[in-house]
């Protein structure tokens, strides 16, 4: 689990889209691997972070059942962008599957968009 460690969510608004303000980490240890002096944020951790969002959200313990579209557009040094956004859009596919669309960025910089799947476990 990544939430409160690696990433905290500060804010969560809700409009047509949920818009979420996100403080990293940059001394986490993931970084010490990834790389040492120059902390990129891996993939992998980037969907996880809108996993554990969409989980954070509805209250759901989920596992992702689909990605249908995931983009890593720029690098995200935590050094540098230490605060990023997420907007995340989120519908019932059908009882316990969760669509998910969202985007991870900061001020005119998308670092990872990402359109997929969850189900309840």
């Amino acid at each position: 689990m990544l939430l409160n460690d690696f990433f905290k969510i500060t804010d969560i608004q809700n409009a047509e889209k949920y818009i979420v303000s996100i403080e990293m980490n940059p001394k986490h240890d993931i970084y010490n691997g990834h790389f040492p002096g120059n902390p990129i944020t891996p993939g992998v951790c980037l969907t996880q972070m809108v996993k554990e969002t969409v989980e954070h959200i509805t209250n759901k313990n989920l596992q992702m059942l689909r990605g249908d579209n995931l983009k890593f557009t720029a690098i995200l040094n935590p050094e540098i962008n230490p605060y990023v956004t997420m907007t995340l859009n989120i519908k019932i596919k059908e009882p316990g599957v969760f669509q998910a669309e969202s985007v991870i960025s900061a001020e005119t910089t998308n670092f990872f968009t990402f359109r997929g799947s969850f189900k309840e476990i």
